[in-house]
């Protein structure tokens, strides 16, 4: 059956580019995000082993990656470590949550209610962004400051207005964002399996 747009040809040539695409990507995170995403693992080892949790948000994309990201620490993410389960909240799951915020407090409000309502100093918010732009998400952060926690960024592209918000950016290397995305789910996945090592491997 011939492909409906293109040849076989330049569809298996997409797929090869966006493979070496992706890889490239994880070099340069290798290269440049390394020291960063060291320190995200201290500190949210830090705030575990003080009886503190980490809240998560994002949007679209991001949002599913809040929630992929915080059942990894609830559940686990090595099955071969046995362990309790550690304290993480996406805010982005709750639909009458987040409706009743933005019908009531407007969109760009609604993870900073969350954050005052369920934050405590010491705790640690991930925000997560491909642009560093996102309002709602930036407006966090500030929440997040005025209450003492602790600000770690999942960004992309030159780091948006989210890197002078916060106390750690991880600025994925890429203009793209599935590029940006899909190292954000590798970062996490490194951050959160070095955790459960050193905390319970």
């Amino acid at each position: 059956m011939t492909p409906l747009h293109g040849t076989k040809k330049s569809r298996d040539q997409f797929i090869a580019d966006s493979l070496k695409e992706s890889s490239e990507t994880k070099l340069r995170i290798l290269q440049q995000c390394s020291g960063e995403i060291s320190k995200a693992i201290d500190l949210i080892i830090q705030a575990f082993k003080t009886k503190k949790k980490i809240l998560l948000c994002g949007n679209g994309g991001s949002a599913a990656d809040a929630q992929h990201l915080a059942t990894e620490f609830v559940i686990r993410l090595n099955p071969h470590i046995k362990r309790p389960g550690l304290p993480a909240i996406a805010l982005t799951t709750d639909s009458s949550m987040l409706t009743a915020g933005a019908n009531d407090l407007g969109y760009d409000n609604v993870f900073t209610r969350s954050i005052e309502a369920l934050g405590n100093e010491g705790d640690v918010l991930i925000g997560i962004s491909t642009s560093g732009n996102s309002a709602n998400v930036n407006r966090a952060f500030q929440k997040a400051h005025e209450m003492k926690l602790v600000t770690i960024a999942l960004l992309g592209k030159d780091g948006g207005e989210s890197k002078r918000l916060v106390d750690l950016g991880i600025i994925i290397p890429s203009n793209d964002t599935q590029r940006i995305q899909e190292g954000h789910i590798t970062v996490g996945h490194i951050i959160f399996q070095q955790v459960e090592q050193e905390m319970f491997g």
